[in-house]
Protein backbone atom coordinates (compact mmCIF):
# COMPACT_ATOMS: atom_id res chain seq x y z
CA UNK A 1 0.00 0.00 0.00
CA UNK A 2 3.10 2.15 0.36
CA UNK A 3 3.38 2.66 -3.09
CA UNK A 4 -0.13 4.02 -3.52
CA UNK A 5 0.56 7.20 -1.70
CA UNK A 6 3.09 8.71 -3.40
CA UNK A 7 1.46 8.60 -6.40
CA UNK A 8 -1.30 10.17 -4.40
CA UNK A 9 0.69 13.43 -3.04
CA UNK A 10 0.92 13.39 -6.99
CA UNK A 11 -2.63 13.59 -8.04
CA UNK A 12 -3.09 15.92 -5.54
CA UNK A 13 -0.21 18.32 -6.59
CA UNK A 14 -1.01 17.98 -9.95
CA UNK A 15 -4.91 18.81 -9.38
CA UNK A 16 -4.52 21.77 -7.25
CA UNK A 17 -1.80 23.43 -10.10
CA UNK A 18 -4.38 22.83 -12.77
CA UNK A 19 -5.49 26.06 -13.75
CA UNK A 20 -7.31 24.77 -17.31
CA UNK A 21 -10.99 25.77 -16.34
CA UNK A 22 -9.70 28.80 -14.60
CA UNK A 23 -10.53 31.11 -17.71
CA UNK A 24 -14.17 29.31 -18.21
CA UNK A 25 -14.95 30.30 -13.94
CA UNK A 26 -13.53 33.96 -14.71
CA UNK A 27 -15.67 34.16 -17.95
CA UNK A 28 -18.98 32.73 -16.44
CA UNK A 29 -18.32 35.51 -13.27
CA UNK A 30 -17.89 38.64 -15.95
CA UNK A 31 -20.90 37.64 -18.31
CA UNK A 32 -23.59 38.94 -16.29
CA UNK A 33 -21.35 42.21 -16.45
CA UNK A 34 -20.22 42.09 -19.82
CA UNK A 35 -24.13 42.32 -20.87
CA UNK A 36 -25.35 44.72 -18.63
CA UNK A 37 -22.39 46.93 -19.89
CA UNK A 38 -23.07 45.84 -24.15
CA UNK A 39 -27.02 46.22 -23.53
CA UNK A 40 -26.55 49.49 -22.04
CA UNK A 41 -24.53 50.43 -24.49
CA UNK A 42 -26.74 49.40 -27.24
CA UNK A 43 -29.48 51.45 -25.71
CA UNK A 44 -27.43 54.31 -24.80
CA UNK A 45 -26.59 54.80 -28.64
CA UNK A 46 -30.06 53.82 -29.64
CA UNK A 47 -31.56 56.83 -27.45
CA UNK A 48 -28.97 59.49 -28.95
CA UNK A 49 -29.72 58.64 -32.19
CA UNK A 50 -33.52 57.94 -31.42
CA UNK A 51 -32.79 62.15 -30.20
CA UNK A 52 -31.49 63.23 -33.44
CA UNK A 53 -33.51 61.99 -36.08
CA UNK A 54 -36.70 63.63 -33.76
CA UNK A 55 -35.02 66.77 -33.94
CA UNK A 56 -34.26 66.46 -37.69
CA UNK A 57 -37.42 65.63 -38.24
CA UNK A 58 -39.05 68.84 -36.35
CA UNK A 59 -36.38 71.10 -38.47
CA UNK A 60 -37.28 69.08 -42.09
CA UNK A 61 -40.96 69.79 -41.38
CA UNK A 62 -40.59 73.84 -40.28
CA UNK A 63 -38.19 74.20 -43.31
CA UNK A 64 -40.20 72.90 -46.01
CA UNK A 65 -42.88 74.80 -44.83
CA UNK A 66 -41.12 77.63 -45.02
CA UNK A 67 -40.65 77.29 -48.44
CA UNK A 68 -43.80 76.10 -50.10
CA UNK A 69 -44.39 79.27 -52.37
CA UNK A 70 -47.46 81.94 -53.12
CA UNK A 71 -49.91 80.23 -51.01
CA UNK A 72 -50.16 76.52 -48.77
CA UNK A 73 -52.50 74.03 -49.34
CA UNK A 74 -53.36 71.05 -47.57
CA UNK A 75 -51.94 68.88 -49.70
CA UNK A 76 -48.43 70.79 -49.75
CA UNK A 77 -48.98 69.67 -45.56
CA UNK A 78 -49.71 66.33 -46.28
CA UNK A 79 -46.79 65.92 -48.38
CA UNK A 80 -44.51 67.41 -45.49
CA UNK A 81 -45.60 64.90 -43.13
CA UNK A 82 -44.72 62.63 -45.94
CA UNK A 83 -41.53 63.67 -45.81
CA UNK A 84 -41.37 63.23 -41.94
CA UNK A 85 -42.35 60.24 -41.91
CA UNK A 86 -39.89 58.57 -44.45
CA UNK A 87 -37.29 60.85 -42.49
CA UNK A 88 -38.14 59.06 -39.53
CA UNK A 89 -38.44 55.19 -40.84
CA UNK A 90 -35.41 54.30 -38.73
CA UNK A 91 -37.30 55.40 -35.00
CA UNK A 92 -39.31 52.33 -33.44
CA UNK A 93 -43.04 52.62 -34.44
CA UNK A 94 -42.42 56.35 -34.99
CA UNK A 95 -46.28 57.29 -36.06
CA UNK A 96 -47.74 55.45 -33.82
CA UNK A 97 -46.32 56.94 -30.77
CA UNK A 98 -45.54 60.21 -32.14
CA UNK A 99 -47.23 63.35 -32.39
CA UNK A 100 -46.61 66.77 -35.39
CA UNK A 101 -47.56 69.99 -34.52
CA UNK A 102 -47.23 72.63 -37.72
CA UNK A 103 -48.40 76.17 -36.34
CA UNK A 104 -48.98 79.03 -38.80
CA UNK A 105 -47.57 81.98 -36.20
CA UNK A 106 -48.27 85.55 -37.79
CA UNK A 107 -49.03 89.28 -35.97
CA UNK A 108 -52.78 89.79 -35.13
CA UNK A 109 -52.78 93.50 -36.72
CA UNK A 110 -54.66 95.00 -33.25
CA UNK A 111 -53.77 98.03 -31.92
CA UNK A 112 -52.39 98.54 -28.34
CA UNK A 113 -52.80 96.90 -26.35
CA UNK A 114 -54.16 93.75 -27.76
CA UNK A 115 -51.40 93.50 -30.26
CA UNK A 116 -49.37 90.61 -30.48
CA UNK A 117 -49.01 87.42 -31.79
CA UNK A 118 -51.37 85.00 -33.25
CA UNK A 119 -52.25 81.52 -34.56
CA UNK A 120 -53.77 81.70 -38.19
CA UNK A 121 -53.96 77.82 -38.65
CA UNK A 122 -52.30 74.03 -37.08
CA UNK A 123 -51.89 71.35 -38.05
CA UNK A 124 -51.20 68.05 -36.55
CA UNK A 125 -49.59 64.41 -37.73
CA UNK A 126 -49.43 60.58 -35.98
CA UNK A 127 -51.34 58.60 -33.39
CA UNK A 128 -49.28 59.79 -30.54
CA UNK A 129 -51.27 61.08 -26.94
CA UNK A 130 -49.91 64.85 -27.24
CA UNK A 131 -51.20 67.62 -27.71
CA UNK A 132 -49.45 71.27 -28.24
CA UNK A 133 -47.65 72.71 -25.68
CA UNK A 134 -47.24 75.91 -27.33
CA UNK A 135 -51.16 77.19 -27.95
CA UNK A 136 -54.05 76.11 -30.60
CA UNK A 137 -55.67 77.87 -33.98
CA UNK A 138 -56.76 81.11 -33.07
CA UNK A 139 -55.01 81.85 -29.78
CA UNK A 140 -53.82 85.76 -29.81
CA UNK A 141 -56.38 86.37 -32.62
CA UNK A 142 -58.16 89.22 -30.72
CA UNK A 143 -55.58 89.85 -27.84
CA UNK A 144 -52.38 89.91 -26.48
CA UNK A 145 -52.20 86.79 -24.75
CA UNK A 146 -49.26 85.48 -27.01
CA UNK A 147 -47.61 88.85 -26.91
CA UNK A 148 -44.35 87.20 -26.55
CA UNK A 149 -44.72 84.65 -29.22
CA UNK A 150 -44.61 80.44 -28.90
CA UNK A 151 -42.47 78.51 -28.12
CA UNK A 152 -39.67 77.48 -25.00
CA UNK A 153 -40.11 80.08 -22.06
CA UNK A 154 -36.12 81.12 -22.72
CA UNK A 155 -36.70 80.84 -26.86
CA UNK A 156 -39.97 82.47 -27.87
CA UNK A 157 -40.60 82.88 -31.46
CA UNK A 158 -42.35 85.95 -32.98
CA UNK A 159 -43.38 86.58 -36.71
CA UNK A 160 -42.63 90.13 -38.20
CA UNK A 161 -44.91 92.34 -39.86
CA UNK A 162 -46.28 91.12 -42.67
CA UNK A 163 -44.60 87.68 -42.97
CA UNK A 164 -45.60 84.36 -40.50
CA UNK A 165 -42.97 81.53 -38.45
CA UNK A 166 -43.63 78.15 -39.97
CA UNK A 167 -43.46 76.74 -35.89
CA UNK A 168 -43.05 73.02 -35.67
CA UNK A 169 -42.93 70.48 -32.61
CA UNK A 170 -42.72 67.22 -32.03
CA UNK A 171 -43.34 64.44 -29.40
CA UNK A 172 -41.90 61.23 -29.37
CA UNK A 173 -42.70 58.43 -26.58
CA UNK A 174 -39.43 56.66 -26.85
CA UNK A 175 -39.49 52.99 -28.07
CA UNK A 176 -36.56 51.51 -26.34
CA UNK A 177 -34.31 48.80 -28.01
CA UNK A 178 -33.65 46.08 -25.54
CA UNK A 179 -35.91 47.86 -22.15
CA UNK A 180 -36.94 50.68 -20.67
CA UNK A 181 -35.79 49.71 -17.45
CA UNK A 182 -32.75 51.30 -18.46
CA UNK A 183 -33.75 54.66 -18.66
CA UNK A 184 -37.47 54.40 -17.82
CA UNK A 185 -40.21 55.73 -20.07
CA UNK A 186 -39.18 58.97 -21.83
CA UNK A 187 -40.64 61.41 -24.19
CA UNK A 188 -38.67 62.88 -26.66
CA UNK A 189 -40.00 66.53 -27.42
CA UNK A 190 -37.77 69.24 -30.18
CA UNK A 191 -39.23 72.20 -31.51
CA UNK A 192 -37.60 74.30 -35.09
CA UNK A 193 -39.42 77.31 -36.75
CA UNK A 194 -38.50 79.09 -40.12
CA UNK A 195 -39.66 82.23 -41.60
CA UNK A 196 -41.40 81.89 -44.70
CA UNK A 197 -39.35 82.64 -47.81
CA UNK A 198 -41.43 83.90 -50.50
CA UNK A 199 -45.12 83.51 -49.39
CA UNK A 200 -47.55 86.29 -48.83
CA UNK A 201 -50.80 84.55 -48.49
CA UNK A 202 -50.72 83.07 -45.35
CA UNK A 203 -54.03 81.17 -45.42
CA UNK A 204 -54.41 77.36 -45.64
CA UNK A 205 -56.23 76.33 -48.48
CA UNK A 206 -57.83 73.02 -49.52
CA UNK A 207 -58.11 72.83 -53.08
CA UNK A 208 -58.72 69.38 -53.13
CA UNK A 209 -61.04 68.70 -50.51
CA UNK A 210 -58.82 65.92 -49.79
CA UNK A 211 -58.69 64.66 -45.43
CA UNK A 212 -58.17 67.25 -43.06
CA UNK A 213 -56.06 67.19 -40.67
CA UNK A 214 -55.74 71.35 -39.82
CA UNK A 215 -57.95 73.75 -37.93
CA UNK A 216 -57.65 77.43 -39.23
CA UNK A 217 -59.38 80.72 -38.80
Amino acid sequence: MKWLFPRFRHAASAIGKDESGLAVIEFAYSLPVLMVLSLGGLETANLAMTHMRVSQVAMLVADNASRVRTSIDQADVNELFTGAELSAANVKNFKANAKIYLTDLEPNGKAAPNSGQFIRWQCNWGSGAFTSSYGATGNGQNDATLVNGIGPTDNKIIAGSGTAVMFVEVAYTYQPLVSDSIFGPKVIRYTSAFNVRERTDQSLKNASSIANLCTTV
